[in-house]
């Protein structure tokens, strides 16, 4: 599948902002299912500095200085990605989820993406005793991690009401769980928090997801014409990173851009910075996610 990925983040202030220095991730990442066939960001107004380099997780990051006196900030990338994840095969090898628990803890590597760094608990995801009871519940003993963690995003979908209304970036884990409402971000979180209550290594991917129904007749997918937020569960040395999307109850496929990955939403939002002006501000942004090319499916071997 070949994407073309528009991307534009606009910020309108009260008063001018006469300085501001931003660190952006809006730009796709490279992956063994994902090719990033070009991108490139456009600024205005024009930053008198930049920088493009690498995070700690391989996400692609640019610093950018603003020196221009400004009331409007737009921010565009436009990126053309080619997504090949391989059909899942049937049957495939699921280990019990205590088995994944007891390696994950077990792996002396420190490298980006090792397990280690998602087991505890990080700024945005506490570790909730009320969360790691309903997730629980998903994972009987001795029970393949694969079925708990596809039963645990099917229950969230079910339990949980998509409503941009319901929360804001602040709104604390706990507060979103106990209301069952709020928007993808909030639901990626109560699926880490619970599976980290568990042991088990669980990351925040941010990205997007095609903003065309899949099909004829077929319903739009939740979280489309904007940013999206899934998570990754590592299900064992076999398997690797495999990722759930407890927004549309499904498996991670060739639906999804991966733009960054980290331990929450605070390591890997979109824009993040400080700047110097008075008064508020207000915040637009615009995602379209345009298939090119869609290929029959491939399958393993």
């Amino acid at each position: 599948m070949i994407y073309d990925v528009r991307h534009v983040t606009t910020y309108t202030y009260a008063a001018p902002v006469a300085f501001a220095r931003c660190a952006l991730r809006v730009l796709p990442r490279a992956e063994h299912h994902q090719l990033v066939r070009e991108s490139r960001l456009d600024i205005a107004p024009g930053p008198v500095g930049r920088v493009d380099r690498r995070d700690f997780f391989g996400n692609r990051v640019v610093d950018v200085v603003l020196e221009t006196p400004h009331r409007e900030l737009r921010v565009e990338a436009r990126s053309q990605v080619e997504v090949t994840h391989l059909e899942a095969a049937p049957g495939r090898h699921s280990p019990s989820w205590e088995e994944v628990g007891e390696t994950a803890f077990g792996k002396p590597q420190l490298a980006a993406d090792s397990p280690a760094h998602y087991l505890y608990a990080s700024r945005l995801v506490p570790l909730l005793d009320p969360i790691t009871a309903y997730a629980g519940e998903s994972f009987p003993q001795g029970s393949a991690i694969l079925d708990g963690a596809t039963d645990l995003m099917h229950r969230i979908r079910a339990d949980f009401l998509y409503d941009p209304k319901a929360t804001a970036i602040s709104t604390p884990l706990l507060e979103a769980f106990e209301n069952r409402g709020g928007v993808c971000q909030d639901f990626a979180h109560v699926m880490i928090c619970g599976l980290r209550g568990l042991g088990l290594p669980a990351a925040y991917v941010s990205g997007y997801i095609r903003s065309t129904p899949r099909g004829s007749g077929q319903p739009r997918l939740e979280g489309s014409d904007a940013s999206h937020a899934w998570v990754s569960l590592w299900c064992g040395e076999e398997a690797g990173w495999i990722g759930f999307d407890p927004t549309n109850g499904m498996e991670v496929a060739n639906e999804h851009v991966v733009l960054a990955i980290g331990r929450d939403y605070d390591d890997i939002s979109p824009i993040h910075g400080i700047l110097l002006g008075p008064g508020e501000q207000e915040i637009d942004v615009a995602v379209d996610v345009v298939p090119l090319i869609e290929p029959g499916a491939i399958r393993r071997a």
